[in-house]
């Protein structure tokens, strides 16, 4: 079994905001001593493992969810008589399960979110505040203070803890409170990883109640890099109007803004250690090769979800090219250190068909400088050669 596994991808994204940055105009970057548009890896990796091609590929059981909300969901359950699974689906969920007083709920939420983060300080809501508001705050106070990933099995120990909880109305010690797993099965935890971290310790707290949370922590398997375009690309203004239409008195517009968007062909490289991947899955053949289809084909067929309902900019990959191997990976951005479109002859043709002979030759150029020969697969939109299946069967191949 090879090692590594390299995806060299072109997506060509008409107008669109696919990944914003603080001001809400597209992401961008100096690349090569020019501007160039950008979308994050943390878009791309989000955009993937939350899609119908995820979902359909590896089941609910496989895949992880991230959130804050795990203490705030065990205190909904206990008190709104209902269970965490209905809860994590909808907040408001009620149900004829028994109901604990809040100050119980509250201990034992507490002592359940914090196996997975670090728990935010109890509330300091006024006295005169209103039932609303002190509930809110308490509910705002359970949240983990970073994105906790929990694997479907956990989030299953925890919902039996909870039940038992209920059962006995005490808060959980520290030997039921075991609900991290070594092993889990999760796929997106596995190829993205996830980081776990131990309280400080404080004077308050005997260290040997210090659940050990980093040693649950999980290795990424799988690096994405951010998506760059291959050109000069910076972000446009899009002025606009809305008109009122009950307004029969005023021909003017009801509303006037100004929102930017990008347009570009990009370049996404992704490397997979599949050892890794095969050892943060506890081995499972079937369970690897599944999840390296769905990252391959999501890869190639998943856009962001930024602005789509603006802009519709979904899109699928111009061109892809898989390796396999095991000498060390490299990133061919090289290829578009001088951005494409600089020269007459890749002015007076197809942007897209020049980066991907650029990619080729640079890949070829690469290979012989280090005496490389890697196995390969690909796929060309512009030629009609290959196709996505082939690719996604080549990467899941041992």
């Amino acid at each position: 079994m090879t090692r590594f596994i390299q995806l060299h991808i072109l997506t060509s994204y008409p107008a669109a905001n696919l990944n914003r940055d603080d001001l809400g105009a597209p992401k961008s970057m100096r690349f090569g001593e020019a501007n160039r548009l950008r979308v994050s890896s943390q878009s791309l990796k989000r955009a993937w493992r939350t899609s119908d091609v995820f979902k359909a590929a590896l089941g609910g059981e496989h895949l992880g969810t991230r959130t804050k909300e795990l203490g705030r969901n065990v205190f909904s359950a206990l008190t709104q008589g209902t269970t965490l699974e209905a809860v994590w689906n909808d907040p408001d969920a009620t149900g004829s399960l028994e109901r604990l007083n809040d100050t119980r709920a509250e201990g034992i939420a507490r002592a359940i979110a914090g196996v997975f983060g670090k728990v935010k300080a109890e509330p300091k809501t006024a006295a005169d505040a209103s039932p609303t508001q002190k509930r809110q705050d308490l509910l705002e106070s359970l949240e983990i203070e970073q994105l906790a990933h929990v694997s479907c099995e956990e989030s299953q120990a925890a919902s039996a803890l909870v039940e038992a909880c209920r059962a006995s109305d005490k808060v959980p010690d520290a030997e039921a409170l075991s609900l991290l797993r070594k092993n889990v099965k999760a796929a997106d935890i596995a190829m993205f990883g996830r980081m776990l971290t131990d309280d400080k310790p404080d004077s308050k707290n005997d260290k040997k109640t210090k659940i050990k949370r980093a040693q649950f922590s999980v290795e990424a398997a799988v690096q994405v890099a951010h998506a760059v375009t291959v050109h000069r690309a910076v972000a446009e203004d899009d002025f606009f109007t809305a008109v009122d239409d009950l307004n029969r008195d005023d021909a003017g517009a009801g509303h006037m803004g100004v929102s930017e968007f990008g347009a570009g062909l990009y370049y996404l490289y992704i490397c997979i250690d599949r050892t890794l991947l095969a050892e943060n899955l506890g081995g499972d053949s079937d369970l690897v090769a599944a999840s390296l289809a769905a990252l391959a084909t999501a890869a190639c067929t998943v856009a962001p979800t930024g602005k789509q309902a603006s802009y519709a900019s979904r899109a699928y990959a111009c061109f892809a090219l898989a390796e396999k191997g095991d000498d060390q990976p490299r990133n061919l951005s090289l290829a578009f250190l001088k951005p494409v479109g600089e020269t007459d002859k890749e002015q007076a043709g197809n942007i897209g068909e020049a980066a991907v002979k650029r990619l080729i030759e640079t890949k070829a150029s690469m290979d012989k400088v280090y005496g490389q020969e890697l196995a390969q697969q690909s796929f060309n939109v512009f030629s009609g050669v290959g196709t996505l299946a082939e690719l996604v069967a080549f990467v899941g191949a041992e």
